[in-house]
């Protein structure tokens, strides 16, 4: 798994300057909008640079457990944008890798500090201006594809889209987002990727995002206002077709916990599951994640 990700690496001189050319998963059988043994393994990166683990789980009230830190991840005060990071675990410990914001450019980060790993590279500039970043890996195993997509999101409303491999390599681009306060990624699979997105207005989204070129997603209103309280959404499967969805209101430092249906426009189900106990102090917030072929969103 971690030389498909370094291959991504080769291409980094190719980018110059600008850029825009063991956690706890949900779990059980769960029916559209419930939450039964659902959790998602909530990340942060603090101001000294750390990185912090916490479980978050569906219970009644939502449960955030004891957060683990990670010291010395990242230089303080410079991370500003994360891609869910992955743990994985290794003969000496955990390895954890991902992509980071410092600044205005893009890191890769990996480090196991158990076995004296502690790589960051640099992928490239430009990135000030930008306001989200996710990676969406899709792997089907030894037997199938794997697809390591990369998308990112502009102050002026565009989306834009990386193929991420042996270099990266620009696929797309679509205007229209700049209402857009966060996005998680819900769906991935062979021909698609699916964010749910809130916008300032207080609308929450799907964003369809097909793999084919040219780049056209297509964007279903699911809620027409309530949501714009929350700067960050982070979101893990529950159950075969569903999502555990964690809201971080950043004024109050708190989390709200939701249970969203297989998504399907208006008709979608969401539960709420109301406040999470605990706080969420941090700027930057993420998931964590496992290794892409055992870790299947499949939210739309």
């Amino acid at each position: 798994m971690r030389r498909k990700l370094f291959w991504g690496l080769a291409g980094a001189a190719l980018l110059g300057g600008a850029v825009v050319s063991t956690p706890s998963y949900a779990t059980g059988a769960t029916a559209e909008g419930s939450a039964a043994a659902c959790s998602l393994s909530a990340g942060s990166v603090t101001a000294a640079g750390a990185h912090t683990t916490a479980n978050v789980t569906a219970t009644t009230p939502p449960i955030k457990d004891t957060v683990g830190t990670t010291p010395g991840a990242f230089p303080a005060g410079q991370a500003r944008l994360s891609s869910t990071f992955i743990h994985e675990p290794s003969v000496g410990g955990t390895d954890s890798y991902g992509y980071v914001v410092r600044g205005d450019s893009l890191y890769y980060r990996f480090y196991n500090f158990n076995e004296g790993s502690n790589i960051s590279t640099r992928i490239g500039g430009g990135w000030t201006n930008f306001t989200a970043f996710e990676v969406s890996q899709y792997d089907e195993g030894p037997n199938g594809i794997f697809r390591n997509t990369a998308y990112g999101l502009r102050t002026d409303g565009t989306l834009l889209r990386w193929s991420v491999g042996k270099a990266w390599k620009a696929t797309g681009s679509a205007p229209g987002f700049a209402s857009v306060k966060s996005m998680a990624l819900i769906s991935k699979t062979r021909t698609y990727d699916t964010f749910l997105a809130n916008t300032r207005g207080g609308a929450l989204y799907t964003i369809h995002i097909p793999t084919s070129a040219p780049m056209k997603p297509v964007v279903k209103q699911v809620r027409s206002g309530t949501w714009q309280g929350f700067e960050t959404l982070v979101a893990a499967k529950c159950g075969n077709y569903g999502t555990l969805l964690l809201g971080i209101d950043k004024d109050t430092k708190t989390g709200n916990l939701y249970a969203v249906g297989h998504a399907n426009g208006t008709s979608t189900v969401i539960n709420g599951l109301g406040k999470v106990t605990g706080t969420f102090p941090d700027a930057v917030n993420f998931r964590w994640g496992v290794v892409p072929n055992l870790d299947p969103l499949n939210g739309e």
